[in-house]
Parts: C-alpha cells; sequence; structure tokens
C-alpha cells in the first residue's frame, strides 16, 4: 500500500487493512473505511479520521493525541491507546475496549460509550458533557475534573480502586 498516498488523502484504505505500526500521523483519512482494521502501534497522531468507520478496528497501543476521531469506533479495540487532546465529539464508541486507554483533555461530548470498557481509564480533564455513558464499566477509571454534567450515567459498573 503507497502510505504517501495514504496520508495525503488520496488512497483511502480498506476495510480489514493491515496497518500495524505504521507511521500514519497527520493523515487525511476522513470518512475511510477502515472496519477491522489492525492498526495496532500505529501512529496518527493528529489525523483526521472524522466520518471514518472503524468498527471493529484493533487499535490496541496507538498513538492517537490530537486526532479528529468524531467517527464510528462501535466494538473498536482502543485498550492503551493515547487519545490525550483527541475530538471524539459524538462518536459511537458502543462496545468499545479502552481499557486504560488515555483521554486526558479529551473532548467527547455528546460521545456514546454504552456498554464500552473504560477500566482504568484517565479521564482528567475530559468533556464528557452528555456522553451516553449507560452500562459502561468505569472501574478503576479517573474521573478528575472530568466535566460528567447531562451525562447519561445509568447502569454503569463504578469501582474505585484501593
Amino acid at each position: 500500500m503507497d502510505l504517501q498516498a495514504v496520508r495525503s488523502g488520496k488512497l483511502k484504505p480498506l476495510p480489514g487493512a493491515d496497518l500495524q505500526d505504521e507511521d500514519l500521523s497527520h493523515a487525511n483519512l476522513n470518512g475511510a473505511n477502515l472496519a477491522g482494521a489492525r492498526l495496532t502501534g500505529a501512529d496518527l497522531t493528529g489525523t483526521n479520521l472524522s466520518g471514518a468507520s472503524l468498527e471493529g478496528a484493533n487499535l490496541i497501543g496507538c498513538q492517537l493525541v490530537g486526532a479528529d476521531l468524531r467517527s464510528n469506533l462501535m466494538g473498536a479495540n482502543l485498550m492503551q491507546a493515547d487519545l490525550t487532546e483527541a475530538d471524539l465529539r459524538g462518536s459511537n464508541l458502543r462496545g468499545a475496549n479502552l481499557m486504560r486507554a488515555r483521554l486526558t483533555r479529551a473532548t467527547l461530548t455528546g460521545a456514546f460509550l454504552s456498554g464500552a470498557n473504560l477500566m482504568g481509564v484517565s479521564f482528567q480533564g475530559v468533556d464528557l458533557r452528555g456522553a451516553d455513558l449507560r452500562g459502561a464499566n468505569l472501574s478503576g477509571a479517573n474521573l478528575q475534573g472530568a466535566n460528567l454534567n447531562q451525562a447519561d450515567l445509568r447502569g454503569h459498573c463504578w469501582q474505585r480502586q484501593t
């Protein structure tokens, strides 16, 4: 795959693409169909993924710092991903695995996180206004300084770490 063409937005990767450990930082992947893609360890810092489908994608350990992720991430695996300052406004993260992900200063206004695994997630300074967190697992999550105004927390699982 021509990664230069992918970075520029001239070539969109296909569903199920294997992009493990690739440097796609600052790429324009707006509207790309990356459903089921393997992106483990990839660098997606500052990448535009707005409107993209990442349903069921494997993003374990990805660098997504400052990325535009206003997209479909339903069932995606984002375990230990760094989403610091990422834009996830209105994103579909239903059933996603974000265990031990870093979301420091990210924006999740109106995001759909119902049924998501958020164990051990750092939500420090995160904007979760109006987010749907119904049935989410928040065990061990750090919500210090998070804005939870109008967030729906019905049925969530919460267990403090000692």
